[in-house]
């Protein structure tokens, strides 16, 4: 008897999610989603524990990106990455080897990528780690963000992106902090990440993204938990344990 073909989907919209599940149900009867995740961290966390063959990641997600997830995820599955941005996924995205899908999912798009997922499930595993890397700069390439437009009280001010050592979320906003002072934007981290360069900027933390340069030390605190401090931040910021594998070089 063949094995059922699994599937983990990650999307941080619930109705998005539904609605994905659905088109499955009804394009691809005999697939099992064995999870449904809302963030990077628990979709990383469902692809160790369930392996599944196939896993639909949305690129933004809270706590890990869709890359990421599938950077770091440690047993072999086919990849669809969901995107927003018709205008570089199309040129960044290797179709042979991994696919994408784009907001709102149509039903004949998803035909056509439920055919060749199908195909593939007799094909030996491709290891994706090189496909991943380029996608990301490429996507990196694409978008790449080189001023922000942050707000101080009254005023607006423009700080090269150069400039920036830290983007840290408070509450509604998110906090741009250079060596010298801060401003507040309202975009997201999680729409921040994929326009700074993977090389430049590292997230340690849901809530934080630092400049790798800017770092001046890495230590642990009393608990065993990773402390980071930046130049010109006085307090340290914690790594969560999703980040933790960055350090483990140093």
């Amino acid at each position: 008897m063949t094995a059922p073909i699994t599937a983990l989907i990650a999307e941080d919209e619930e109705p998005q999610r539904t609605e994905l599940r659905g088109m499955l149900a009804t394009l691809w009867p005999e697939l099992i989603v064995v999870a449904e995740c809302e963030d990077g961290i628990s979709a990383l966390d469902a692809w160790t524990s369930k392996k599944p063959d196939v896993a639909f990641l949305d690129i933004r997600m809270p706590g890990l990106g869709g890359l990421e997830v599938a950077r770091q995820a440690g047993s072999p599955a086919q990849v669809v990455f969901i995107t927003a941005h018709d205008e570089f996924a199309v040129k960044a995205f290797d179709a042979g080897a991994i696919d994408y899908l784009l907001k709102p999912i149509r039903t004949d798009r998803l035909t056509e990528t439920v055919t060749r997922l199908r195909s593939r499930q007799s094909a030996a595993q491709v290891d994706l780690t090189a496909l991943i890397d380029s996608l990301a700069g490429r996507l990196t390439r694409a978008e790449t963000i080189t001023w922000i437009t942050a707000s101080i009280g009254d005023t607006v001010r423009m700080i090269p992106i150069e400039d920036v050592v830290l983007f840290q979320s408070e509450e509604k906003y998110t906090r741009v902090a250079t060596a010298s002072d801060s401003a507040f934007i309202r975009t997201p981290l999680k729409d921040l990440m994929l326009k700074l360069d993977p090389e430049v900027f590292w997230r340690v933390h849901r809530n934080a993204i630092v400049r790798v340069s800017a770092i001046r030390q890495v230590k642990p605190d009393g608990d065993g938990r990773l402390l980071v401090w930046l130049h010109g931040i006085t307090e340290p910021l914690r790594v969560s344990d999703a980040f933790r594998h960055r350090f483990r070089a140093m």
